[in-house]
């Protein structure tokens, strides 16, 4: 006997959260419960405001119109479902079924979401890889190349992973280059879509000796994983990307073309969030995926995240917003 919930979320986000024009407040979304017999399974539903193409009301009415079809018996229909909907009814199918591993990989890629010598602390103290994450583009080029040149000196055989998020003209791109020492540019495992087009990305590769990764580009129409020179990484947001299939796919022949896959968050909540650790540990084991977002949150929800102190809500505090 099938039966679904929906469950609507708010989460209180720390003051200096900063998409990319507006300052974002709460994270909002959706939790879907899958139930078959006395088997359940779970999904996070949580379009990634500027960044997902729909609404977290568009989503939840999608998913409603795809849970209603799913508890009469028949299979998800997903092939166009949007992106967030996709994921969160596939993941949350895939739990059910038993098909997702319990181990995760809860190693995160910390994030330099303030201080930067406070991630200095940090990486440090990490053992095995060091890996970091740092967003650039927000301020001026020559800032940016600045401080990854003050990370590479300060933490011998760092991995940088820098996002860009596109924002460079192929000058600025080239200011940042020119500010970041020619014996540091190994350190930088990847530069995420530095300039506005993909072209101009690949440029900057070839010109700089600066490895990049498509972040964006993956969810452009029409897009193929290849191999080509520059480029050693693809990013998967799940969530911005669609179904657990559509992202194993990604996986699939990012592997087969010698690139490196990195599962990373659209800011999910601590539910999804654990999901996307243990996604990771089974589709890309030994990549530390790009999880280090629950620090933006004031509270957690439902599964708490190791290490994490923060306030732990339970569904059973939301509204079930519609059940079937």
């Amino acid at each position: 006997m099938r039966s679904a919930k929906l469950y609507q979320y708010q989460l209180p986000m720390d003051s200096g959260v900063i998409l990319r024009t507006q300052r974002l407040v709460n994270r909002e979304g959706w939790i879907v419960e899958l139930q078959d017999g006395d088997r359940t399974g779970y999904g996070e539903i949580a379009p990634l405001p500027e960044f997902s193409q729909e609404t977290a009301e568009q989503a939840g009415e999608q998913a409603k119109a795809l849970l209603t079809q799913w508890v009469a018996g028949e299979a998800l229909a997903l092939d166009n479902a949007l992106p967030s909907v996709a994921f969160g009814l596939s993941m949350a199918e895939l739990e059910l079924q038993g098909g997702l591993p319990q181990a995760g990989n809860y190693t995160v890629a910390p994030l330099c979401a303030g201080d930067p010598d406070d991630l200095v602390i940090a990486l440090n103290n990490m053992p095995g890889e060091k890996v970091a994450k740092i967003k650039v583009g927000m301020y001026e080029a020559v800032r940016d190349g600045m401080v990854a040149n003050m990370f590479i000196d300060s933490i011998a055989g760092i991995r940088l992973r820098l996002d860009a998020n596109r924002q460079w003209t192929p000058l600025k791109a080239q200011q940042f280059a020119k500010y970041v020492k020619p014996e540091n540019r190994g350190g930088i495992a990847f530069l995420e879509e530095p300039c506005q087009t993909p072209a101009d990305s690949l440029a900057f590769a070839q010109e700089t000796g600066i490895n990049i990764a498509w972040d964006e580009t993956v969810r452009d129409e029409g897009f193929e994983v290849k191999a080509e020179p520059g480029v050693v990484a693809i990013v998967i947001k799940p969530t911005l990307v669609g179904s657990v299939q559509r992202c194993m796919e990604l996986v699939k022949q990012a592997h087969e073309q010698g690139l490196t896959a990195v599962i990373s968050s659209s800011m999910e909540t601590s539910l999804g969030l654990n999901q996307l650790a243990r996604f990771a540990e089974w589709q890309t084991p030994g990549v530390i995926p790009g999880l280090d977002t629950m620090q933006l949150f004031l509270s957690q929800l439902e599964t708490p995240w190791p290490q994490c102190e923060l306030p732990l809500k339970t569904l059973a505090e939301l509204d079930v917003a519609w059940s079937k």
